[in-house]
């Protein structure tokens, strides 16, 4: 393949890259915004994923067989605690504003220049080889394509100018700001992008290999156990269990003390919540883009054999097919798995370096203090560029020197060791509180010097560094002082050697100093906090553990030097406002203002830099651990009291709010009651008007024809008729709301019962001229209920349909799984929207004085409604007639004598 092609499809990769990372940068204020969503944050958790994975899993596979899996059986165990523990990281961190695992451990143990120094130096001497793979891959992977061989010259100048590009990438979107607290979501996106791009083009490829080079696994594992590479799915004996568990226990910790997965998971992490998408899609993404790893090895072995190297068969056996497009996806691939690494473990790096060797250290040598009154964001922001140079350009000249005759995974494994030796002080200070700094320092040094001994000095020996003897004899001719034989360990193999001596002796000096030893007041309340962030996280908002004196106009000009007058003026009066706090320059400057800026500056420089900072403007009294532990417990006691009355407070307001609902009940049925009266009274008035205006008429006149007295009479009857219905109706209603009401329950005929009201009412029915269908579903329809409050729902509801029908009235009873379904149906003019419960409303009429009132009490289906509820049953107005209405309302099969409600 063409030299100019790959170069092509390289940076038109990368230009890709930056716009990308220029569009998510833009869009991060928008509702556009990508890092906001979980997805991407699991995702970017995909860095994991490097060149190692891309082309030395296959190549580990090739030689070891399953073993390779277990560098990612570990982090999906660690997923599963992600949620208790690397959230409790999280949580310090957030609180704290932590901006990289030497920034941890330094907090953790007192703020400590020293330990974040140490750190970081091991971090980078660790580091800095797994940077180099990635260089070696990208050059070595362009030597497959273009069938060079990968020490070439022209690999060399691949890898200068790759680390170039990789270097100005960085830059721009890795050093924006001085703030190493701010996340980057240019980057973020980016991330999440390559962690896509690498996995479907290693699926593509795994796909290839398997489907089409071959009949699918099975065929690959047959024509593989027919072969002398039929011991690859079986332990290694050199190995065994040991060496599994071992780098199970080397993945677990690598997940979380790798600088860049610290980055990714922990500084760039926007919500807490976006942890719990990353608990399953992590292990899942690891699972896919592992599932080819074996097929494609094996495969290699079969087809190419040891002719090739085995790191390389995704590529090579592309180009051994001509399938040209294939290998250039393939390629950009591991170009994205290697890139991604490389970026952003320089800015992990670069943020250490910076914050806890170049800036602690410039501030303890600057004696004349000028930084108070200039800026030095340029200054801060040139530094973290500079280490950004300087970290690529050790990990080219290890490539260059060192790293070209190693294998991928070996390189690897060694800066999995490395950074395993932080996890005794880090989760020992998460968990423990006696852990002091003495104890962590001595752990951490001993560990490197035993993980230096056994892994790196063998490597130095076997390139000419150092004196073959000691391999053969040990250092200094002692055997038991041999780095793969150390105090006579035999059984295991290089790295579980190495792992396990260096751990031992790191966890060991851990204990025993952190207990022979005493922390300092610092260093006690740092260790409260972290072990107890969730209950003491409270603090580092207020700023309350601090005791001394500080000019306001001190604190503001420190903070303007290190991020700008405006931001500093803005963050401030945020902050003042939000605790309303008196930000007069000439007052002496609240604690919790001094805490604030602390921690501004600590997302700027670092933490112990900016305890550093603060002490030269503040005089700081010293607080004894008694007195932090007094502070914690009275401001947790006040957390519980503002809870507790929180609580109440609610309590107290959902009681009023209560109250005061029942008062507008009240209020409101008073007033229903007012106008209930009104209108009964207004019912009442009528029929006594008339009979009083009636039987004057009849005393003054006597002499009356006969014939018109009788038509007097009959009216005078009529309308006290009606007076005594109306009265009825009314008691009857209160029965039934007072609960006083029994049912007789009793067996009726529902079928006899319609004929015989529609036989009485047939007169009118005929007059109108109506038509009235009855529906049964059976007959005879047998219904248990009251007859003559049924009766009354009868021929309340057909009365009404008679009034309003203009040519047809239907009735139907239908029977469901446990009640009979009733259904009154009229051509009418029907009801108006809105209009269906309200009717069913006795204070319906007197809350509608506009509306034309109909003839009757209006009580008929108020009355009706509570008969219904009576018998356990539900009524209704169906919606959406355009022409009638249709009341129903519902029996259940059996009924007791109940009473009341």
């Amino acid at each position: 393949m063409s030299t100019t092609l790959i170069i092509i499809c390289g940076l038109g990769y990368l230009v890709l890259l930056f716009a990308i990372a220029s569009y998510a940068q833009k869009t991060i204020n928008t509702s556009r915004n990508l890092v906001n969503h979980p997805f991407i944050y699991a995702l970017s958790m995909g860095v994991y994923c490097t060149a190692w994975t891309y082309y030395g899993s296959v190549g580990r596979a090739a030689s070891s067989g399953i073993d390779f899996i277990t560098i990612y059986l570990g982090p999906t165990i660690m997923a599963v605690l992600f949620w208790p523990v690397l959230r409790k990281i999280l949580t310090i961190s957030k609180s704290l504003r932590i901006t990289s695992i030497a920034d941890f451990i330094s907090t953790r143990y007192g703020k400590n220049f020293s330990i974040g120094m140490v750190v970081t130096l091991f971090c980078v001497f660790g580091v800095i080889p797994y940077i180099a793979l990635q260089i070696k891959a990208i050059t070595s992977s362009i030597a497959v394509l273009q069938q060079d061989s990968p020490t070439s010259l022209s690999t060399v100048y691949i890898a200068i100018f790759s680390t170039i590009i990789l270097f100005v990438f960085t830059v721009l979107y890795g050093a924006r700001s001085v703030d190493a607290a701010e996340k980057h979501p240019g980057l973020m996106t980016v991330m999440a992008f390559e962690s896509l791009v690498k996995l479907l083009a290693f699926l593509m490829v795994g796909v290839y290999i398997t489907y089409f080079l071959f009949d699918g696994m099975g065929d690959i594992f047959s024509q593989t156990a027919a072969t002398a590479n039929n011991k690859l799915l079986t332990l290694k004996e050199s190995s065994g269990y040991s060496g599994w568990m071992s780098m199970t226990v080397l993945g677990m910790l690598a997940i979380v003390f790798l600088p860049r997965q610290f980055q990714v998971s922990i500084v760039e992490n926007v919500q807490e919540q976006h942890l719990k998408m990353a608990t399953w899609l992590f292990p899942l993404y690891l699972i896919l883009i592992n599932i080819f790893v074996l097929p494609i090895a094996m495969g290699g072995l079969l087809l190419q054999g040891n002719t090739v190297n085995a790191d390389y068969y995704v590529l090579s056996i592309p180009m051994m097919q001509n399938q040209g497009w294939l290998a250039m996806t393939t390629w950009i691939g591991g170009l994205s798995a290697a890139t991604g690494m490389i970026i952003i473990e320089t800015i992990a790096l670069s943020i250490m370096i910076s914050n806890h060797l170049v800036i602690p250290l410039l501030l303890r040598t600057q004696q004349n203090q000028n930084w108070k009154q200039v800026s030095l964001q340029s200054n801060i922001l040139n530094i973290r560029r500079f280490s950004i140079g300087a970290v690529l350009l050790l990990a080219l000249l290890y490539y260059l020197n060192l790293g070209q005759g190693e294998s991928l995974v070996s390189i690897g494994l060694i800066s999995f060791c490395a950074v395993a030796q932080f996890a005794p002080a880090l989760f020992g200070g998460i968990y423990w509180k006696e852990g002091n700094k003495q104890g962590a320092i001595i752990g951490i040094i001993l560990g490197f010097i035993i993980w230096f001994f056994t892994l790196v000095l063998p490597g130095m020996v076997n390139n000419g560094f150092l004196p073959a003897s000691i391999l053969a004899n040990g250092l200094f001719g002692i055997e038991w002082l041999h780095p793969q034989h150390l105090f006579g360990l035999k059984e295991f193999d290089s790295i579980s050697h190495s792992v396990f001596w260096s751990l031992l002796l790191n966890i060991s000096a851990y204990i025993f100093i952190s207990v022979y030893t005493q922390q300092g007041a610092q260093e006690q309340y740092q260790a409260e906090i972290f072990t107890n962030i969730n209950k003491h996280g409270a603090l580092q908002e207020n700023g309350l553990v601090w005791k001394g004196t500080a000019q306001m106009q001190d604190i503001r000009n420190l903070l303007k030097s290190f991020v700008g007058a405006e931001r500093a003026e803005t963050l401030l009066t945020a902050y003042a406002k939000r605790h309303k706090i008196n930000l007069q320059e000439k007052l002496v400057a609240d604690a919790r203002i001094v805490g604030f800026t602390e921690r501004i500056l600590g997302g700027v420089v670092g933490v112990a830099s900016a305890r550093i900072l603060v002490q030269t403007v503040a005089k700081e009294e010293e607080i004894s651990i008694e007195e932090v532990l007094t502070i914690l417990n009275e401001n947790q006691q006040m957390v519980e009291m503002n809870k507790e009355l929180r609580k109440k407070s609610l309590e107290l307001s959902k009681a009023t709010q209560q109250l005061q609902n029942m008062n507008t009940q009240l209020l409101s049925i008073d007033e229903q009651k007012n106008e209930f009266l009104y209108t009964v009274t207004h019912e009442l008035r009528t029929p006594l008007t008339s009979i009083r205006a009636l039987s004057e008429i009849l005393f003054d006149n006597p002499d009356l024809e006969a014939e018109q007295q009788q038509q007097y009479l009959e009216a005078i009857i009529k309308e006290t008729v009606r007076l005594s219905n109306l009265i009825t109706q009314v008691l009857n209603l209160e029965n039934f709301e007072a609960g006083r009401r029994k049912l007789t329950i009793t067996d009726i005929n529902a079928g006899k019962l319609l004929d015989d009201m529609a036989a009485t009412l047939s007169g009118i029915i005929q007059a109108k001229q109506l038509s009235l269908t009855i529906q049964l579903a059976q007959r005879p329809t047998m219904i248990q209920a009251d007859a003559d409050l049924i009766q009354q729902v009868f021929m309340n509801l057909l009365g009404n349909a008679i009034k309003f029908a203009t040519s047809a009235i239907q009735i139907s009873i239908s029977k469901g799984e446990k009640e009979y379904k009733i259904e009154i149906t009229d051509d009418g003019k029907g009801i108006d929207a809105g209009m269906e419960e309200l009717i069913f409303d006795k204070f319906f009429q007197a809350k509608n004085q506009t509306l034309k009132k109909p003839e009757g009490t209006g009580l008929g289906l108020a009355i009706s409604k509570k008969i219904i509820e009576l018998h356990g049953g539900k009524i209704w107005v169906n919606k959406g007639f355009t022409k009638g209405a249709q009341f129903v309302f519902t029996l259940p099969y059996e009924q007791e004598s109940i009473s009341g409600r």
